[in-house]
C-alpha cells in the first residue's frame, strides 16, 4: 500500500506540474499579446515556483533503493569536545526538526540525553513521511563545526564533531527473532520539562541487547508500555543494520558508506567564522547562506548527495 501510495502521488504530481507547466505558457502568450509587463512579472513568478517543484519531484526519481519509501529513524550523537560538541549537536537537531517542518513530515523525539552544560549528548528523532529515510541518508555520517566559541571567555575559535546515524523505520517489515533473554531492560524517571507526571515515575525505558552490546531507549510517552514499543521497534532496525553490514563485509563491497562513519572522516563542514561557508566534502556543493542551511534548508545538499550516488563515481562532482 504504500508503494502504491507513493506511485499514485508521483504520477498525480507529474500531470499536475505538466498542467501548470501548459497554464503558464498560456499565461505568457497573453501577457506579450497585451504587452502587461505586470503579467509577465507574475508569469515569472510562477515559473520559479514550479521549477522548485519540479527539482523536487527530481530528486524523488533518485530515490529507488531498498526501503527510501520508509519513515526514518535519526540519531544525532555529540562528539569529543564536551559542552562545545553538544551544543553543536543540538544545532544540528534543530536543524532536522526545522527541516521535516517545512517537508510536512511529522518528527518525534522519543529519546534525548541533555549535555552537562549546554546542548545534548545523544537525542532520537522518528521522523515520519514519504522517502524521509530516502532523504535523510544523505545527511549519514561526521558534521564539522568551525566557530568563535559562546562558551569560551577568550572568544578562540574552536572545532567541533557530531554524527548523525540514519536507519529505515522498517521493524513492520523485518522478521528478526530477539529472545528475551538477551534483553537487559531499565527504568528511569524522564528528563525534560516535569509536570506532574513525565518526572515522577520511572516510564522511560532502555534496553540493552547483550549478544551485540546495541543499546536503544525512549521516554516519549508517559506509558511505560508504549515507550517498551517504540523502543523494541528502534531495536529490531538496528538489528537489522547490523545484520546487513555483515552481508556487506561478506561481499567485500568497494564502497561500503557506513565505514565512513568515523571522527577525521567528516562529510561536511559548517564554518562560521572567519567567513560563512557550509559545503559538502562529498560533492563539493556548498553555500554561503549558513542561516538558512541551520534553519533546515538543507535539500540542495540532499540532491546533490543524490546526484552523486546516482553517477557511481566516488570522485567529488563540480559544485552545482
Amino acid at each position: 500500500m504504500r508503494e502504491l501510495d507513493a506511485a499514485k502521488s508521483a504520477v498525480a504530481t507529474f500531470n499536475r506540474l505538466g498542467k501548470s507547466l501548459d497554464d503558464l505558457r498560456a499565461h505568457l502568450d497573453l501577457a506579450e499579446e497585451m504587452k502587461d509587463e505586470g503579467e509577465e512579472k507574475e508569469v515569472a513568478s510562477g515559473l520559479e515556483k514550479l521549477q522548485s517543484e519540479i527539482s523536487e519531484l527530481e530528486i524523488r526519481t533518485l530515490l529507488s533503493s531498498p526501503h527510501d519509501d520508509a519513515d526514518a529513524i535519526l540519531t544525532v550523537h555529540a562528539g569529543a569536545g564536551g559542552t562545545e560538541a553538544c551544543d553543536w549537536a543540538d544545532m544540528l537537531l534543530r536543524m532536522y526538526l526545522r527541516w521535516a517542518e517545512r517537508k510536512g513530515f511529522k518528527a518525534e523525539v522519543v529519546d534525548i540525553l541533555d549535555g552537562d552544560g549546554a546542548g545534548i549528548r545523544r537525542a532520537t528523532v522518528m521522523v515520519s513521511g514519504l522517502f524521509a529515510h530516502g532523504l535523510l541518508k544523505a545527511e549519514m555520517g561526521v558534521h564539522r563545526l568551525v566557530r568563535i566559541s559562546p562558551f569560551d571567555a577568550n572568544a578562540r575559535r574552536h572545532t567541533s564533531f557530531a554524527s548523525t546515524e540514519v536507519l529505515p523505520d522498517i521493524a513492520e517489515e523485518i522478521e528478526i527473532e530477539i529472545r528475551d533473554a538477551d534483553l537487559k531492560v531499565d527504568t528511569y524517571r524522564a528528563s525534560g520539562a516535569g509536570g506532574q507526571h513525565v518526572n515522577k515515575t520511572e516510564s522511560a525505558i532502555r534496553i540493552t541487547h547483550m549478544p551485540t552490546g546495541t543499546i536503544v531507549a525512549c521516554q516519549k510517552e508517559r506509558s511505560q508500555i508504549k515507550n517498551r514499543e517504540t523502543a523494541m521497534k528502534i531495536l529490531k532496525s538496528k538489528l537489522y543494520d547490523l545484520e546487513q553490514e555483515k552481508q556487506r563485509a561478506t561481499l567485500d563491497k568497494h564502497y561500503d558508506e557506513r565505514n565512513q562513519i568515523a571522527w577525521g572522516h567528516q562529510i561536511r563542514s559548517y564554518v562560521f567564522m572567519p567567513y560563512q561557508l557550509v559545503k559538502d566534502l562529498r560533492t563539493d556543493h556548498e553555500t554561503s547562506q549558513i542561516e538558512d542551511v541551520m534553519d533546515g534548508a538543507i535539500d540542495p545538499f540532499i540532491k546533490a548527495y543524490l546526484d552523486w550516488k546516482t553517477t557511481g563515481k566516488d570522485a567529488n562532482l563540480p559544485a552545482q
